[in-house]
């Protein structure tokens, strides 16, 4: 058999055992617009699963920077930012995300996942301890792999667990942990893993890639990363720290030196999505009021953030359940293994400004008929 046939035979292989395990995926193409309305295949939808928080992503402020950005710079940044592509929007961007955060400086990534991936290997590696999270996404755990270090995971926001490993952690510890967990959208117990990490000389992490421009509130983690495609609306990662530590990225971060750089474009739509935050507080108001409602209406437990999940458990119920809704007009997409355990399969149900009251209180009524049947 030639090599092609033995390539083709090995991707059917893994395919058949993916989808008799449910896990097999497929790209629907969806038309995203303002005021988190959508299309699929020519139907409208309400969209209640992506990570537009403040809907800035269709915002006509930034798609006016993006294109200003364009015609100034152009549409691509042609090389890594250490050769010719550190466009001087990464500066402002910087400077601009750093003193959101009240730290001393900032690194622009190509997005969340190559932040963690680039700065947890340069921060720690053999002979050093990384604890980290159970429900943390999956680039933390990818970087603490990549590191070379060993790595304890901790039961999910348990303090006392994490302190016990603490006790058997050798060499430079590091801790990892979101503030506001993708899934679950519950917070990180942040001030009480910091004075942890304090008492042991370690190094706290956050990922705040669902907090940025919703969940304002003091993080004392000396390494804060985050992302720009979810409430900022455009694309891209960053890591604010000492300034020292981004100098150092700079030169050890692999994921940055050997990536190209972010489009100008993007750069100043994520700029003008900062602006807008700081301007229009009523916008992460109104999503975590949204988020309140619904759970008021289906008598689910207040929400600690914008993101409400539904536990369903069977992985088949929680598809069945999300294609109901999607033939009423919502697309709520349904979360299934390996994203989570094994029978917690569930609707991960997220609020933005851009929904209205209306909109919120016909998907609850929506849900509760479609579970009930």
């Amino acid at each position: 058999m030639s090599s092609l046939g033995r390539l083709t035979r090995h991707a059917e292989a893994r395919l058949e055992r993916l989808r008799a395990a449910g896990q097999h995926r497929v790209l629907r193409p969806t038309h995203r617009a303002t005021d988190a309305r959508a299309s699929r295949a020519g139907r409208d939808l309400i969209s209640f699963c992506d990570n537009d928080y403040l809907s800035l992503s269709c915002d006509p402020r930034l798609i006016h920077a993006a294109c200003e950005a364009a015609r100034h710079y152009g549409v691509g940044a042609g090389a890594s930012r250490l050769i010719t592509g550190d466009c001087p929007l990464n500066s402002v961007l910087e400077q601009r995300l750093a003193a959101m955060k009240g730290m001393e400086a900032c690194l622009v990534f190509g997005s969340g996942y190559l932040a963690n991936i680039g700065t947890i290997p340069a921060l720690v590696g053999r002979n050093d301890t990384i604890l980290l999270d159970e429900l943390s996404h999956s680039c933390m755990h990818a970087g603490a792999r990549l590191s070379g270090a060993e790595i304890r995971v901790f039961r999910h926001n348990d303090v006392s667990h994490a302190a016990e490993l603490m006790q058997e952690a050798t060499g430079q510890v590091l801790l990892l942990t979101e503030t506001v967990f993708s899934m679950d959208g519950d917070l990180a117990p942040i001030e009480e893993l910091a004075a942890l990490c304090e008492r042991h000389d370690a190094w706290l992490m956050s990922d705040d890639a669902h907090g940025l421009g919703i969940m304002e509130k003091p993080n004392p983690a000396l390494i804060q990363m985050g992302t720009l495609s979810k409430a900022a609306g455009a694309y891209g990662g960053y890591v604010c720290a000492p300034a020292s530590v981004i100098d150092m990225l700079v030169s050890r971060a692999r994921s940055l030196v050997y990536t190209t750089g972010l489009p100008a474009p993007i750069l100043a739509a994520a700029i003008t999505a900062l602006d807008i935050m700081h301007a229009e507080p009523q916008r992460a108001a109104q999503a975590k009021a949204n988020a309140a409602l619904f759970c008021q209406l289906l008598d689910l437990p207040p929400p600690e953030s914008v993101i409400v999940p539904v536990i369903v458990g069977e992985e088949a119920r929680a598809m069945t359940i999300s294609a109901a809704l999607e033939a009423e007009g919502y697309l709520v997409t349904a979360i299934r293994p390996p994203t989570v355990p094994e029978g917690t399969s569930r609707l991960r149900v997220t609020f933005a400004s851009g929904h209205s009251e209306e909109d919120v209180r016909r998907l609850s009524e929506a849900l509760s008929g479609v579970m009930a049947a």
